[in-house]
């Protein structure tokens, strides 16, 4: 077990304050963070209009943008980039906290918005959810809220690994045979192994978290299977605010199925076509990488047609071996009465 707290600071959840609840709520110095962005800092070439409006933020981020300063920048692509975030900002300005932002967002839609916003957002939320979290498999799972990982078939194993963290050493020829079989298939190995989160080496995850360089291995019966739940337990728990218990299972083996969601585009389209009743082929099932059986605690927030019944989660690859796992899909897809409807 590592020390909670350590873990994923490049989030930026040390900029935040907590209310009683443990929820984040921005501070100015987030907002600078957002604003230190590569994406925002004006380019040499900038106009005089677009430096002292970002020298203005810098100095007060939340202070009101008239249109006139926006119009005034000489760049239209500069005007719009302005436009897009200021909109994003005052969005989650209108909200108590950032995991209700996040909630108004992905429920509200997000048309607009550059996903490398929602991506940080996601990464902050996430860091709250597994706040005090202590198990490194859990933890390492929960990467794959806000990062693309690629998956691989290795003897005994089914390995998650960061894709960005592959993609950044593919060239370093020091990867080795579990790396190269997440970057090429086929490939010959090299000399040097990309190594799995293991408990012999899961104390060592804190101070590895921000390098993204340790695989998972969510094969059956591994930690990193069962670590997948826990990190979705804590994720629904703390962010949708409703407590679940999920444990993975091998297969959905159920004619009364009635619920679930699709933890991915890829996922979603298998588990709709099953649900269905249609053919899949063998090729395509195999891309499906994790399955899970959730349950709420509170089934008076359930709507009726899933009050006591499981609700599946299935977690699958695209044809690229790419997962890109998207936990707003739980916002939008547990079937949870509206704060209307529960009244």
């Amino acid at each position: 077990m590592i020390a909670p707290g350590d873990f994923w600071l490049a989030s930026g959840h040390h900029l935040c304050d907590r209310d009683a609840a443990g929820r984040l709520v921005p501070t100015p110095d987030l907002w600078r963070a957002f604003l230190a962005r590569p994406e925002l800092v004006p380019p040499p070439e900038a106009c005089d209009a677009e430096l002292a409006l970002h020298t203005g933020l810098l100095a007060a981020p939340l202070r009101a943008v008239a249109p006139a300063e926006i119009a005034a920048l000489a760049d239209a692509d500069a005007r719009e980039n302005w436009q897009v975030f200021l909109g994003f900002r005052d969005r989650v300005r209108a909200e108590p906290t950032l995991e209700a932002a996040w909630l108004a967002l992905f429920r509200g839609g997000v048309a607009g918005i550059p996903p490398l916003f929602l991506q940080m957002l996601t990464h902050l939320v996430a860091r709250a959810a597994l706040e005090g979290v202590g198990d490194p498999f859990a933890l390492r799972a929960a990467e794959a809220f806000f990062r693309i990982q690629r998956a691989a078939i290795h003897p005994g194993a089914l390995l998650l690994a960061d894709e960005e963290y592959l993609d950044a050493r593919a060239g370093d020829g020091d990867l080795g045979t579990i790396g190269r079989l997440l970057t090429e298939a086929g490939a010959p190995p090299r000399g040097v192994e990309l190594e799995v989160l293991s408990e012999a080496n899961g104390a060592e995850y804190a101070a590895r978290s921000e390098v993204h360089d340790l695989a998972l291995d969510i094969a059956e019966g591994r930690p990193g299977q069962h670590g997948m739940a826990r990190a979705l337990e804590a994720f629904i728990g703390h962010v949708i605010g409703e407590r679940v218990a999920i444990r993975p299972v091998p297969v959905i083996d159920d004619r009364n199925w009635s619920w679930h969601v699709g933890l991915d585009a890829e996922a979603t389209a298998i588990a709709n076509d099953l649900w269905k009743g249609g053919k899949v082929k063998q090729a395509r099932l195999a891309r499906i990488l994790w399955l899970g059986v959730l349950e709420f605690a509170d089934q008076s927030r359930v709507l009726p047609r899933a009050v006591g019944k499981p609700v599946y989660l299935a977690l699958a690859m695209d044809a690229a071996q790419r997962v890109r796992l998207k936990p707003q899909n739980l916002a939008t897809g547990l079937p949870l009465k509206t704060r209307e409807e529960a009244a």
